[in-house]
Order: C-alpha cells, then sequence, then structure tokens
C-alpha cells in the first residue's frame, strides 16, 4: 500500500471526530452570544493546536451573508472554550432554537 493510500485511510476517523468538536464549539458561541434571528451559518475553522477563529454569517441566504461576528479562540482538548477574542457577550435574544 502507498503512502497516500496510507495517510488517506489514516484521517478517514478524524473526520466525525472533528466535525463534532466543531460543532460543539460553535454551538458554545452561540450559546453565549444568542442566537440572532437572521443566521446564516457558524463557521468553525482550526489554525493550529487548540486555537481557532469562528464567524457568525447572518443575512437572508447565502448569497447576501455577512460576518456579524467573529471571534479567536482557545479551547480544550474536549473543545470547551477557555478563552475568546473578543470576548462573547449576549448580543441576540435566545441561545437555542
Amino acid at each position: 500500500m502507498s503512502t497516500t493510500q496510507q495517510l488517506g485511510r489514516s484521517h478517514v476517523p478524524e473526520q466525525p471526530a472533528r466535525e463534532a468538536r466543531n460543532a460543539h464549539i460553535g454551538g458554545q458561541v452561540i450559546h453565549a452570544l444568542g442566537r440572532p434571528e437572521d443566521l446564516v451559518s457558524v463557521q468553525v475553522r482550526g489554525l493550529w493546536g487548540d486555537y481557532y477563529r469562528v464567524n457568525v454569517f447572518v443575512g437572508g441566504g447565502a448569497t447576501s451573508a455577512r460576518v456579524a461576528n467573529s471571534y479567536f479562540l482557545t479551547v480544550d482538548a474536549v473543545g470547551t472554550i477557555l478563552a475568546a477574542s473578543p470576548t462573547i457577550i449576549r448580543q441576540y435574544g435566545s441561545g437555542a432554537r
């Protein structure tokens, strides 16, 4: 088996774990921030190690979405937010829907 095939296979189990961690991180941001009425999506991007960038998109849809809130986060091993820059402050009504 080639190295490329081995690498491809070794990363397959990580994908669901990464998606679950990203969903956990995004959920915490929305819980703390509140849920915007016109929420389009929450984008969670791993930067390096336990550092993440989270963008909260709002608007009428994918073609008219804009970034309403953006944070740099430090998280622990399970994805719990330890620090946020800027600090996440509740700006919208409810944290869940």
